[in-house]
């Protein structure tokens, strides 16, 4: 069932409403958005009290990014709406700043007063996008002066350095940390780069103080699988099982999941017990990462999906780390063999070596993510593994590269 689904509670608001719409200003005005921000430390008490979370990949508490940015040394601050949606299977921050582009720039205005910046810029690749949140601008005139910076779509843009580096000026690729953004970000100053979700919720929990712990608990996830059944963008409860969203846009029979986007790795039998939580998919050994699930069809071998997902992830690298390029490159090359049936004997020892060494290596999380998708493949699925090495595998045979086409999915 491709569409924009909200599985909240009747009564509460979502972020997807008007379901598939878009976003009229005096519709916004009327429902108390921008509204003056008098007391900015209680609103940001309240993030913290809600436990909101960064729904931009690595879950990091919301509250505590605000105040790393606010309690900086005396100075210029910046605050940047991060739309750059890396992995190829989310669609949530497109959609967003296509027909919510007012909620996301609240959000960053209220995240300015928090931290006392003056500057702020929405970051951005996708052309629909770039026109709404202009026309957004001219519509709104926001207490704190706003700036559009366009960059390509790629893998690697959207991670808070290549952020900074790209609004100023540079090219969209990670750099060594520290020093982090909010220590020294965009012209060298304290810099808050927040995910679009996350500041529209920000925006609607100073809007309806009343559901401030059920806004922070909502997520926004993207569901895809191959085959007719499709994509969805969803808005859900915390806790939701993974079951429930894989009915929800037809792929009920799937047998493993892709958890994250990429960088939640493979998860194979348990997987639709498995809420939509952090703590609990980090104790399963996967993560919820960005609230992309890409799920596998009876068919689908998921020794292909992992090759697939490793060349990917190969072709997208910054190629500014050595230990990325090489570690990559092997780990895409030998799982590309294991699915032809051309692995050597030592291949599956060679491929746990290598997920368990090369995490934390990199610039950013592309070898992670690289390393968690091959570590995931060989607990939940060394049956399979071994098989490919011995015989090969019928569906993995003939087939042609994707480069990822399979994980990349239409903004609804």
């Amino acid at each position: 069932m491709t569409g924009v689904y909200s599985l909240l509670p009747e009564g509460r608001h979502s972020l997807l409403a008007p379901l598939g719409g878009g976003e009229d200003i005096d519709g916004y005005l009327a429902a108390g958005g921008y509204a003056p921000l008098a007391a900015p430390d209680r609103l940001l008490d309240r993030i913290a009290a809600t436990g909101l979370r960064g729904r931009g990949g690595a879950g990091f508490p919301a509250a505590v990014k605000l105040r790393a940015v606010r309690d900086a040394p005396p100075g210029p601050r910046v605050v940047v709406a991060n739309g750059e949606e890396g992995e190829p299977g989310s669609v949530k921050g497109r959609w967003l700043l296509r027909h919510r582009p007012h909620v996301v720039l609240d959000g960053l205005r209220l995240a300015a007063a928090m931290t006392g910046a003056e500057r702020g810029f929405v970051y951005l690749s996708d052309d629909r996008a770039e026109q709404a949140v202009r026309q957004a601008l001219t519509e709104s005139a926001p207490e704190v002066r706003i700036d559009v910076v366009r960059t390509q779509h790629t893998y690697v843009a959207g991670e808070e350095s290549a952020v900074v580096r790209a609004v100023d000026g540079g090219p969209a690729l990670p750099t060594a940390k520290p020093p982090r953004p909010f220590e020294s970000g965009v012209g060298g100053a304290p810099t808050l780069v927040a995910n679009v979700e996350t500041l529209a919720r920000v925006a609607v929990m100073y809007s309806r103080p009343d559901e401030a712990d059920s806004v922070a608990g909502a997520h926004l996830v993207t569901l895809s699988g191959a085959g007719p059944a499709g994509a969805a963008l969803a808005e859900v409860p915390a806790g939701t099982h993974l079951k429930v969203l894989a009915d929800l846009c037809g792929h009920g029979t799937a047998t493993a999941v892709v958890l994250g986007g990429m960088f939640g790795g493979l998860y194979g039998e348990g997987w639709t017990d498995l809420p939509l939580d952090h703590d609990r998919l980090k104790e399963a050994g996967g993560a919820l990462g960005c609230g992309a699930l890409h799920f596998l069809r009876p068919e689908d071998c998921p020794v292909g999906v992992a090759a697939e997902a490793t060349a990917y992830l190969a072709a997208q690298s910054a190629r500014q780390c050595g230990v990325c390029v090489s570690g990559t490159g092997a780990l895409a090359a030998t799982l590309a063999a294991a699915a032809r049936g051309e692995a050597g004997h030592d291949s599956v020892d060679k491929l746990r070596r290598w997920s368990q060494q090369l995490p934390g290596r990199g610039a950013c999380g592309l070898l992670d993510a690289a390393a968690r998708i091959v570590g995931s493949l060989l607990a939940h699925f060394p049956d399979r593994v071994d098989a490919h090495r011995r015989s090969g595998c019928p569906a993995c045979e003939g087939a042609a590269p994707e480069n990822g086409r399979r994980f990349t999915v239409p903004v609804p």
